[in-house]
């Protein structure tokens, strides 16, 4: 009696152990980009340009933070991702699966951008760093920071610091 027991425990851990590799590894990855729900707002970088608008999805939750712009293969010159990490801290970064280049604007809970990494490398794993104590990073598409004339110090308007 205890042997059958042992063989039908057995088998019931193989099978958890067999469907855990078939898992994805992330959320992301398990409900597939497309099906991941960013809401949508507005937001402004101002600089001696003038001021700027985007469109942006907001990444807001842990998940949305992990999938963030993965597998996005293009990123329309107004549109952008910004990930509010809730919390003042330093914030790091990286271009897991985003066949993209990204320009990183770090911005502080007042809405000043405190530094900017610009030209991303696609799919790279190292560390993007703010460098500094951030709120927030804008993501928009490789090349936006420089023609809009970006840079630490200037502002980014929207209701996450308090601005719109």
């Amino acid at each position: 009696m205890a042997r059958a027991r042992y063989t039908a425990l057995r088998r019931i851990l193989l099978l958890f152990m067999s469907l855990m590799v078939c898992m994805p590894s992330s959320i992301g990855e398990a409900l597939g980009q497309q099906d991941m729900f960013f809401e949508r707002s507005k937001a402004s970088i101002v600089t001696y340009k003038g001021k700027f608008d985007f469109s942006v999805e907001m990444a807001l939750r842990r998940e949305q933070h992990a999938q963030g712009l993965q597998h996005r293969k293009y990123l329309p010159p107004t549109d952008g991702m910004l990930f509010n990490f809730h919390e003042d801290r330093i914030v790091n970064m990286w271009m897991k699966n985003t066949p993209i280049s990204l320009d990183m604007i770090f911005i502080d809970a007042k809405g000043t951008i405190v530094s900017i990494v610009e030209n991303t490398e696609p799919f790279s794993l190292l560390n993007i760093s703010s460098g500094r104590i951030a709120r927030a990073v804008l993501e928009v598409s490789g090349g936006t920071a420089q023609r809009i004339g970006a840079k630490a110090g200037d502002r980014v308007l929207h209701p996450t610091f308090g601005l719109s």
